[in-house]
């Protein structure tokens, strides 16, 4: 049922529409032309029905495009199917459900050089977008020093006239698209948009784009005046409104204070166009989802009531408790490898807001979110005053069970703040009123703290920095957490995406290392249970457990050794190498019941 808004009065007199913006969803495509940068806006929506639109107008025509776009996720692959672009500029490319995975499609073009590609973190991504809406010729960055990215086009370090001898400064070269595409909850028919936050990268990019922004939305509106307050894009910015009902999906809307119905994201979609991309069956999918519907009402069609239905009773805040009625964890399972990564990364960071005072904590993606949650949770239990954040624009957030997603629509009731990556990554994060520290997983990480996340030359592409290396530069203090492997540690990571600089501790399903005063880490403690092989699990206390001097137990020397071999340098260790404390089964349920699927805990492949 649509919910009942209590509509303010005002005066009769009304402008007349000097151009009616409202047109059918091919008119509103129509506007992009052979060559043009197209601005794909991500938000916490990801996707719009103008994206798919698009591909399917310009299916394998060459279309030339220039893919501007901060997450490209799983549907970012129709782009490279339908050869419709040549180059692509992003901060991320790779899947995000069921897992944050490299997606085949990206990385071969990438490695080919079929498609060009720039690496941006999010933060440096939107801040360009913002110089060009702004008419700067170049705006000041925290980021991107130390890392590979600084060799970028576009970014350059120059001397402060108001700091002479200082620190050089970080300058971006502002960038506009020629337009850009978004969903939006309503607009009216002179193309006024009114937005709910968390916004992620916001509208720098509408802003900025050439020509303007072609806008989906749920619903037009005759007077958007009751919503003035969450409108961002003033009519003069867009080119074109299209009613598209649900155009977001497979992407979420949370619509909290709009007149249109919200709707949770399809996860289930996203698997299903992520296992679709790696086999011989992609083609029949795109034909029928993308292909063969022509407007949104036949995409409607083929999504059907029930599924509808469903998405719509997923926004409900408390719509959690079915899931995790349909998926209850399993509280007698072995422990797993990344379950003790996890519990051992949380206990070191709630250590870490106690020494430090922090008054936030950034979760990353995967594990490290989960590890950040559980942080907090032990942290509070002990009286300390922390909340949680998140890049997408969220601050004093509560986690849900049953959804480990960081972005998690259900999450953004309980926020104290929303906001955007601005907000989170450009001022809370290294802004000089805020302590936060910060938990990141890594593809690779090297003794000094570098991460890549991004690629391994000649070899095989990652995902990108996301606002890893955002965080990385400015945050007070990172720590990094992750399985112990000799393909993730390497001497030297072959593409910086994250400096380690602010890393002081890696935290691993087998041992503990800290940053020493060489600047290397340096290993201090090793878990309470004998190594397990790469992706292997091992039950504390159980047989193997490995407890020194139980039967068939490994010494902490023996342990050492073992780390040794999976550790990718020369491992160096503290002059006392200690034991960490077996986890707590209270910290091992608490995982579970965010992740009782095991999409992070126990990940597949």
């Amino acid at each position: 049922m649509r919910p009942q808004w209590v509509t303010a009065t005002f005066p009769t007199v009304v402008f007349p529409t000097v151009v009616d913006k409202v047109v059918s969803l091919d008119e509103a495509v129509s506007h992009v032309r052979r060559g043009d940068a197209v601005h794909v806006v991500t938000n916490h929506s990801r996707w719009t029905a103008a994206a798919r639109h698009l591909a399917r107008v310009w299916w394998e025509k060459d279309p030339e495009f220039t893919l501007v776009m901060l997450s490209l996720s799983s549907l970012g692959t129709l782009f490279f199917r339908g050869r419709l672009v040549r180059k692509v500029i992003t901060g991320y490319s790779g899947d995000v459900f069921p897992n944050f995975t490299p997606n085949p499609w990206f990385g071969d073009a990438y490695l080919a050089g079929s498609v060009e590609v720039e690496h941006w973190s999010f933060l440096t991504f939107l801040q360009r977008l913002e110089a060009a809406a702004r008419g700067l010729p170049a705006i000041v960055t925290g980021s991107l020093v130390g890392s590979s990215m600084a060799g970028n086009e576009g970014f350059a370090m120059v001397g402060s006239p108001f700091a002479p001898g200082g620190p050089p400064v970080g300058l971006l070269a502002p960038y506009a698209p020629d337009v850009a595409l978004l969903h939006a909850p309503i607009a009216d028919r002179d193309g006024n948009v009114a937005l709910n936050p968390p916004l992620l990268e916001g509208v720098w990019g509408a802003m900025a784009a050439r020509r303007g922004a072609i806008v989906t939305v749920e619903r037009v509106v005759d007077d958007i005046r009751p919503w003035s307050h969450l409108v961002r894009i003033p009519g003069h910015r867009v080119l074109a409104v299209a009613e598209a009902p649900m155009g977001a999906h497979p992407g979420g809307l949370f619509a909290r204070d709009t007149p249109v119905d919200a709707y949770g994201e399809d996860l289930a979609f996203w698997s299903e166009v992520r296992d679709a991309s790696r086999s011989a069956a992609f083609d029949e999918w795109i034909h029928h989802w993308v292909l063969a519907p022509a407007d949104q009402a036949a995409y409607l069609d083929r999504l059907g009531p029930a599924r509808i239905a469903a998405l719509r009773a997923r926004a409900d805040p408390s719509s959690w408790r079915a899931d995790e009625e349909a998926h209850p964890p399993d509280l007698d399972a072995p422990v797993g490898a990344w379950e003790l990564a996890a519990v051992f990364g949380a206990r070191h960071l709630a250590g870490r807001i106690a020494s430090r005072g922090a008054d936030a904590v950034l979760a990353g993606a995967g594990v490290a979110n989960l590890a950040a949650w559980l942080a907090v949770r032990i942290a509070r239990a002990e009286g300390l005053d922390v909340v949680l954040t998140a890049e997408l624009g969220l601050w004093g957030y509560e986690p849900t069970p049953a959804d480990p997603f960081v972005f998690n629509h259900r999450s953004f009731p309980t926020a104290t703040m929303l906001a955007d990556s601005d907000v989170v990554l450009g001022a809370l994060v290294g802004g000089p009123g805020t302590t936060l520290l910060a938990c990141l997983g890594a593809a690779q990480i090297d003794q000094r703290g570098n991460i890549n996340s991004t690629v391994i030359p000649g070899q095989s592409f990652l995902v990108g920095s996301g606002g890893g290396n955002d965080v990385a530069s400015t945050a007070d203090e990172v720590v990094v957490m992750a399985t112990l492997t000799n393909r993730r540690t390497v001497a030297a990571v072959p593409y910086v995406t994250s400096p380690g600089s602010r890393v002081q501790a890696f935290v691993t399903d087998l041992g503990l290392f800290l940053k020493g005063d060489a600047g290397t880490l340096v290993l201090t403690a090793v878990a309470p249970v004998a190594p397990v092989a790469p992706g292997g699990s091992g039950a504390p206390g159980g047989s193997g457990a490995g407890a020194p001097g139980g039967s068939g137990g490994l010494t902490i020397a023996e342990r050492v050794e073992a780390i040794r071999a999976l550790c990718g340098w020369d491992l160096v260790t503290a002059p006392t190498v200690t034991e960490l404390a077996p986890p707590d089964p209270a910290d091992i349920e608490a995982l579970r019941r965010w992740d009782p699927e095991g999409r992070f805990l126990r990940p597949s492949g």
